[in-house]
């Protein structure tokens, strides 16, 4: 059995008490959906279309293949595809035969691609044969004699070399008269045991990999429901590449009602506006990114988005001008929503909050999370103040994978897990975020969080994006550095960055006292967040080429 980290039988027992968890796991409701509607359009990507009765044919074919294959229950396979009918299907495949299932980015690097199977233990692989220029049979080729656990290699494509296995060919198998009717019912997971794995991405050190069962993913799901008001008639695009946050709607929310899923396996604003057009979609989810990719297309109010009501949006910060331009310009709402792999609860706006609501803040805890806001010392902060988000709930993670110790180091024996987000909630219990942690600057004592300057320097009409982080200073401590990106070429310069926060009121302590004008900002591996471990790396080394500090940044001013 995948017995979840944090889980004790008592936790197990109350949540069930309460009717937080559902009794069925997420294949059951893609089963259930092709009994009720065996003939409604389930699932599509530009080359398939399956309906929910296919859709059945199609996992149950695959996770009886991985069995016939010798993989075992609770051994795991990696899953590393494009947005694509075969990702959500296989994930599916992978809960009805029992075995764990853990997708990963299809971009991930060779080197950290072999710290994961090791990592992990990984069994087996499923994978493209080549997507665009990147070859992964190559890739996969090199890494096998390195990592000898690895025994299966399933491959997408019409390339299949001889010590890998086609999927398609498994998915053409008929299996009526070889197996009986409930021959998966013993290998299904329930949905109290752990069926999912997620690698965590961050700016520092390795990846962790957190666990989910089902029964956390689907209360995460219904707290969407309850967001976006889904219901059977919605049709769900998946436009992010990310094979957890931005695209979470259209795994976990989805099946629960019904509701059909479409993917874009490579993303290019043209593209996904063709996307939402031709599939007459009504929810978008992406990350904050690509809203802006989608405002600068020259064609943009030429596409026919009055089918979509709300995009989904997660995975990064959400600049408000952003957010605000993408509604007036096309009428569709933006949907603001915090999380995080580790984490696993889920607060959200929701589609009928006010604008100023949906875009300045990340609302309100759902799917049954709590959230507090603490202290140093761990004690809640009183309201209006900021503290650091403590979450917990029947949506959370249940523990990092085979890692009992980073488990307890993070969340609390209680059930918290501290997420390092210092937030602060408004006067109508939504949450507001200020900052990380890790991120803060303290400027001769004074606390100052970089969201706050951030959120102001995004609607100055020369500022494309921003980055605030606190650079060394021999006597302050920290001051204050604005990386930009400029709009258009219109470079603004460091007095009228200064002037525009001082007409916000913001006071004289927190105004930036360098910028530093850049093309692009550096990403972290998810490509969803700031890499401000670089920006910092980056300001460090130009002050100690100008003599302003002597050591780097993980020593002591001088």
């Amino acid at each position: 059995m995948a017995k979840p980290t944090r889980y004790t039988p008592e936790l197990i027992a109350a949540y069930s008490a309460k009717g937080c968890w559902e009794q069925l796991g997420l294949s059951e409701f893609w089963d259930r959906n092709a009994k009720d509607y065996p003939q409604k359009e389930a699932i599509a990507d530009s080359k398939t279309t399956l309906t929910w009765g296919e859709a059945k044919q199609w996992t149950d074919r695959i996770a009886l293949g991985f069995l016939e294959q010798g993989i075992k229950r609770d051994e795991l396979v990696v899953v590393q595809l494009v947005n694509s009918v075969e990702l959500c299907l296989t994930r599916v495949a992978c809960e009805k035969a029992g075995v764990l299932c853990l997708p990963v980015l299809r971009t991930i690097s060779e080197r950290n691609m072999e710290y994961l199977l090791e990592q992990t233990g990984a069994v087996a692989m499923v994978i493209h044969d080549q997507f665009r220029d990147y070859n992964y049979l190559e890739m996969i080729e090199s890494i096998r004699p390195r990592v000898p656990g690895l025994r299966k290699v399933f491959v997408v494509g019409k390339k299949i070399p001889q010590w890998a296995i086609s999927l398609s060919r498994i998915t053409q198998q008929p299996i009526k008269d070889k197996y009986a009717k409930d021959c998966l019912s013993e290998a299904r997971y329930k949905p109290t045991e752990v069926s999912l794995i997620n690698s965590t991405t961050g700016t520092t050190g390795l990846p962790k990999f957190a666990e989910y069962t089902m029964c956390a993913r689907l209360t995460f799901g219904n707290g969407i429901i309850e967001a976006l008001r889904l219901t059977g008639d919605d049709v769900i695009a998946a436009l992010s590449p990310a094979p957890t946050g931005p695209n979470i709607p259209v795994y976990f929310a989805a099946p629960l009602v019904a509701a059909k899923v479409v993917f874009l396996e490579r993303f290019t604003a043209e593209d996904a506006l063709k996307l939402l057009q031709k599939e007459r979609t009504t929810i978008a989810c992406g990350v904050p990114a690509q809203l802006a990719l989608l405002l600068q297309h020259p064609d943009l109010e030429r596409y026919d988005l009055s089918s979509v009501r709300a995009f989904w949006c997660t995975g990064a910060e959400l600049p408000y001008q952003v957010g605000k331009e993408f509604e007036v310009r096309t009428g569709v709402k933006v949907v603001n929503m915090y999380g995080g792999v580790d984490f696993g609860g889920i607060v959200a706006t929701g589609v009928n909050d006010p604008l100023d609501v949906r875009l300045l803040t990340v609302g309100k805890p759902r799917g049954r999370t709590e959230i507090k806001l603490v202290d140093e010392a761990g004690q809640e902060v009183p309201n209006g103040e900021v503290g650091e988000a403590w979450g917990r709930g029947p949506a959370c993670s249940s523990g990092y994978y085979n890692d009992p110790e980073s488990t307890w180091q993070s969340w609390t024996r209680d059930g918290w897990f501290k997420t390092g987000d210092l937030c602060k909630f408004d006067e109508q219990g939504n949450l507001v975020i200020v900052g990380r942690k890790k991120d803060i600057i303290i400027r001769g004592g004074w606390n100052i969080y970089p969201k706050e300057i951030e959120n102001i320097l995004i609607t100055h009409p020369k500022v494309r994006d921003v980055a605030i982080i606190g650079m060394h200073d021999p006597i302050m401590g920290e001051k204050i550095c604005a990386f930009i990106i400029p709009e258009s070429n219109q470079e603004p310069t460091l007095t009228e960055i200064v002037s525009f926060l001082q007409e916000k009121d913001i006071p004289p302590y927190k105004l930036p006292e360098r910028l530093e004008i850049l093309d692009k900002l550096p990403m972290v591996a998810d490509g969803q967040k700031v890499d401000k471990k670089l920006l910092r790396q980056d300001i460090d080394a130009k002050l100690k080429a100008e003599g302003i500090i002597t050591r780097s940044l993980s020593g002591t001013n001088q």
